[in-house]
C-alpha cells in the first residue's frame, strides 16, 4: 500500500502548497508573510488547510523552532522544483505580455513584397528587437489553424467569418494591357469585344474564365479567354507588359505601371470593387502581444503607404 501523501488521491490547492514552499525557505511563518506581503495568521490557516486536505502534520510547531515532519519532507522535496518551474514560466508568460517577443507566423500573397517594400519590416523589426518574423508567402489560403499561422493578409471578401478582421484598404480591379498590344490588336470597345482579346487569366480557372465587372449599367460578366495564364497578380502583370494581352488586377498593383503608361486601362468604367485589402487572425481571445503589436503596426504603415500612392495619383 502506497503510504504516500501524494497517492491518497487528494487534490491540493497549488497556491497552499508555495505558501508551504516560501515557509520552509524563509525558516518561520513571519519571514515568509513579509516576504508575501500578508499578514502570518493567514499563512496559519492556509497551512491548516493544506494538512487537512493531505490528513497529514506538515512542521512540528514550537515557540522557537519550525522543523518538518516527515510528510513535510516528502511534500516539499517533490513540489519546490515543479512550483519553482511553474513560477519562472508565469513570470516568464507575464514578460511576454509586457514586452513583444517571439516568432510571429504570417501569411501573405507571393507578391507581397512587390507592393510593400521590405524596408518597413526592417522598421518594424528595429522597434522591437526581442521579435522574429516567418512569411509564409502563396497566392492560396492558408489554413491558420492547422499551419499555425497568427496573421494573414488576404485581398477581397472574407468567406471564413470564423476570422477577426481588419480592413487596411478598399479598392477595386481593372483591366489594362500595354500600348504594344493595343497597337497590334486594337483596343476593346465595349464588354463584349473582350471576347475577342487575348486576357490573361488566373491559373485553375475555368476556361474559358468569367470576369465580374461594374460598370455604368450596373454589374456585367463577360467570359474571356487567352493563351497565358498564371498563379501570381505579379506574373500577371509582367505578362501584361510583355503584351501578352490584357490583365484584370487589383489597382494597387497596376497603380505604378499606369502611371509610368507602362500599361493603358482598357474599358476604365469598368471594373470589379471590393478587392480589399484585410490583415486577418484566428481569434480575438488572447491573443500575444506580438500579435497585436505587429497588427497595430502594420495596419497604420500600409494605411499609410496606400493613402501617399492615392495622393500622388
Amino acid at each position: 500500500m502506497d503510504s504516500s501523501i501524494f497517492g491518497r488521491n487528494k487534490m491540493l490547492d497549488l497556491n497552499d502548497v508555495a505558501i508551504f514552499i516560501h515557509i520552509v525557505e524563509t525558516g518561520s511563518f513571519a519571514a515568509a508573510a513579509r516576504r508575501l506581503g500578508v499578514p502570518p495568521n493567514t499563512l496559519s490557516r492556509r497551512i491548516k488547510l493544506l494538512e487537512a486536505s493531505l490528513a497529514v502534520r506538515l512542521f512540528h510547531r514550537s515557540t522557537r523552532k519550525l522543523t518538518l515532519t516527515g510528510a513535510g519532507e516528502q511534500l516539499y522535496d517533490h513540489s519546490a522544483q515543479k512550483i519553482s518551474e511553474l513560477n519562472a514560466i508565469s513570470t516568464q508568460l507575464v514578460s511576454e505580455n509586457q514586452v513583444p517577443m517571439g516568432r510571429i507566423r504570417v501569411a501573405a500573397p507571393a507578391d507581397f513584397f512587390d507592393l510593400f517594400f521590405m524596408e518597413w519590416v526592417a522598421d518594424f523589426l528595429a522597434l522591437y528587437p526581442q521579435l522574429q518574423l516567418d512569411f509564409i508567402l502563396s497566392d492560396t489560403h492558408a489554413d491558420m489553424i492547422g499551419e499555425g499561422i497568427d496573421v494573414a493578409f488576404r485581398g477581397g471578401r472574407l468567406k471564413d467569418s470564423s476570422l477577426v478582421a481588419r480592413k487596411i484598404s478598399t479598392g477595386r480591379r481593372l483591366m489594362a494591357a500595354s500600348q504594344h498590344y493595343l497597337d497590334t490588336f486594337g483596343v476593346p470597345d465595349s464588354i463584349d469585344a473582350l471576347q475577342h482579346h487575348a486576357c490573361i487569366g488566373q491559373s485553375a480557372s475555368s476556361s474559358p474564365a468569367i470576369w465580374h465587372l461594374v460598370g455604368p449599367q450596373g454589374a456585367v460578366q463577360v467570359e474571356v479567354t487567352g493563351r497565358f495564364s498564371a498563379n501570381t497578380a505579379q506574373a500577371q502583370l509582367k505578362a501584361a507588359l510583355s503584351g501578352l494581352g490584357i490583365c484584370f488586377l487589383p489597382e494597387s498593383l497596376l497603380y505604378d505601371s499606369l502611371s509610368r503608361q507602362q500599361l493603358i486601362a482598357v474599358l476604365p468604367d469598368y471594373g470589379q470593387l471590393n478587392n480589399d485589402l484585410s490583415i486577418v487572425y484566428p481569434s480575438r481571445h488572447y491573443i500575444p502581444l506580438a500579435v497585436s503589436t505587429f497588427v497595430d503596426h502594420t495596419v497604420a504603415l500600409l494605411k499609410k503607404t496606400i493613402a501617399d500612392k492615392h495622393s500622388r495619383s
